[in-house]
């Protein structure tokens, strides 16, 4: 019988996101198979002893003073599991969580209580050396709750051998494509560093050459970022050769790449009491009132925040509600009303939380102000409908003028991703001739990289100096060319208007409600986005009742939406190829192939 296996794709992903969902910040992402595999044949061997569980420890109890070796009678039929192995302890994963204050002394008991040929499975899975990261981040319940979880059906009954076999290499083949990326969530390319600092100090540079400033990054990582900022700023050699003291604070939450930044650090010497360790978003480490001059960072998207979420108290069961001042911010409702508001990304991508994270890390600008680099996906762009948190964050950074610039990577330039990537430059202290504007800049062309010799995992292309210094100089430039393009802040703003069409009966009429309305077929309901720099009524007047006379609009369900549609902005027609090109590329095709075919033939 064949094996079904898209039968197995609903495990294989519920197991796939137990990772993204408790393992994410504890271990590395190269870290995960080591316990997502072993917790995976544990459960396995855990519901195929469930049936004679009790019967095995009482086997157990009756003889463990009477009998040296036990193991014939635990794996009998008569006496004991009926299997080739047993588990001694009292306890099975669904029982220890019945007890959640002991379960990290309780989960050893019971990895204690397997027989020696599981014993040597665990060793070899190395699984003993993860459970003090389970305790000490608090996970183990978490963990064991997931694959106790019916989604997780391991049992023997319900999946061969051959299942058990597919499964295992979907999910390495995940882990491998995983380890790849694990070095570049944590390791930003060097050149992109310098981009970001270059953008970052550089407009600035005769104010930093004396004082003293602070630096931040909310993601550290190895640290990279910090240093090398600090390195680009007082190079005696360098552009700026500032003698101003720079202090460098971080936070990680991945205990490995916390200990690497902070012995970096001390073999820097730095403070290494300025690196924290914890998630950022809900264990932030420093003071509140604490601001910083410079902030870089190349945040995780993509990957959930959940744990975060929770651990901030979330208040309501329709809309993520979080009472923290840093994600509660003023923005404007479609009568020009500041309301405050929630604002906050999807469950399963926190970037733009730790842009504001970074907003409410601004000095004043009074105090001098605040210039931030951060490095996002498209998502950060255009993901989220208005009304959401995401078009809300965007809302926020433009309509108070502090998004100056965004610069588009060259696609494949970074370890652990091929996708396009983009620099948000953000800034409370605009020059006047950018006040109310936003600058885009697309460095994705081949003027602005060249192909590697040798790819890196994801990255085939790479900056080097001459085009830090193309893309710099479009940046000082500030004006309209091929790859730079200027906008009004309103430019990017829409007014989100859901357009609502009269129900009509079997013969045609139109229905009424009981106060003489017109009522709105639900399945004619549409939306569309007025820009902002229009007037609703005339687009309205001009975009849909010439096409349905009998449409409305409900004034008082407008929303505001921001997006960032980049590549609108910057495409390029391509003409249509001719026929006679199209049948000539065929018949070398053709041509190729032909003697091919005939050898599989043959």
């Amino acid at each position: 019988m064949s094996l079904n296996t898209q039968s197995l794709q609903p495990i294989i992903n519920f197991i796939w996101s137990v990772a993204d969902d408790v393992l994410i910040n504890k271990f590395l992402e190269n870290q995960y198979q080591d316990v997502i595999l072993p917790m995976t044949v544990l459960r396995r061997l855990d519901l195929a002893l469930e049936p004679s569980k009790d019967k095995v420890q009482k086997t157990f109890d009756d003889f463990k003073e009477k009998i040296d070796n036990l193991s014939g009678l635990l794996t009998s039929e008569q006496h004991g599991s009926g299997l080739a192995f047993y588990n001694t302890s009292k306890y099975t994963m669904k029982k220890l969580l019945a007890d959640p204050k002991n379960i990290d002394a309780n989960f050893l008991d019971y990895l204690n209580g397997f027989s020696e040929n599981v014993q040597d499975i665990i060793t070899k899975f190395k699984f003993r050396n993860q459970l003090e990261t389970f305790q000490s981040t608090g996970i183990t319940f978490s963990l064991i709750e997931k694959f106790c979880n019916p989604k997780v059906e391991l049992s023997p009954e319900k999946i061969s051998p051959m299942a058990m076999g597919y499964m295992f290499e979907d999910l390495i083949r995940r882990f491998n494509e995983k380890t790849n990326a694990a070095a570049g969530r944590h390791f930003t390319p060097r050149e992109i560093i310098e981009l970001m600092t270059h953008l970052v100090y550089l407009p600035v540079k005769d104010k930093i050459q004396q004082g003293t400033f602070l630096v931040y990054d909310p993601c550290a990582g190895s640290g990279a970022m910090l240093t090398q900022s600090k390195l680009f700023a007082t190079n005696p050699e360098g552009e700026i050769k500032s003698k101003a003291s720079f202090h460098l604070y971080g936070q990680e939450n991945t205990g490995e790449m916390y200990a690497v930044c902070k012995s970096d650090m001390l073999l820097k010497g730095e403070d290494p009491d300025k690196i924290k360790f914890g998630s950022t978003l809900s264990e932030y480490g420093f003071p509140a009132d604490l601001k910083f001059n410079f902030m870089l960072t190349n945040p995780p998207y993509g990957t959930s925040w959940k744990q975060d979420i929770d651990n901030l108290n979330v208040s309501s069961t329709k809309k993520v509600e979080i009472n923290d001042k840093r994600f509660n911010l003023p923005i404007k409702n479609f009568k020009g009303e500041l309301e405050t508001t929630c604002l906050t990304s999807r469950s399963n991508d926190g970037q733009l939380m730790f842009m504001l994270h970074m907003l409410s890390k601004m000095k004043s600008p009074e105090d001098g102000g605040s210039r931030i680099a951060s490095v996002h996906n498209g998502s950060a762009l255009f993901t989220g409908d208005a009304g959401s948190g995401e078009s809300g964050i965007r809302q926020y950074l433009i309509e108070n003028d502090l998004l100056e610039c965004i610069v588009q990577l060259p696609n494949d330039i970074f370890y652990n991703t091929g996708i396009a990537t983009y620099v948000f430059l953000v800034t409370n202290v605009k020059e006047k001739k950018r006040k109310g504007k936003v600058q885009l800049i697309n460095a994705s062309s081949n003027v602005f990289y060249k192909k590697m010799r040798k790819p890196l995992g994801s990255k085939r292309n790479e900056l080097i100096a001459e085009h830090i210094e193309a893309i710099q100089d479009l940046y000082f430039a500030f004006e309209e060319t091929e790859y730079s393009k200027i906008f009004d802040n309103k430019d990017f703003g829409s007014y989100q208007i859901t357009v609502h069409h009269p129900e009509r009966d079997e013969k045609g009429n139109l229905i009424k409600d009981n106060k003489g309305k017109l009522k709105s077929d639900s399945s004619l309901k549409d939306t569309e986005n007025v820009p902002m720099k229009e007037s609703i009524v005339d687009y309205f007047n001009r975009e849909v009742l010439p096409f349905a006379p009998d449409a409305w609009y409900d004034k008082s369900k407008i929303k505001v939406g921001y997006e960032i549609p980049f590549n609108k902005y910057f495409y390029q027609y391509e003409g249509v190829r001719s026929l006679k090109d199209i049948v000539a590329d065929i018949l070398v095709l053709e041509q190729e192939t032909d003697g091919l075919l005939k050898e599989i033939i043959a």
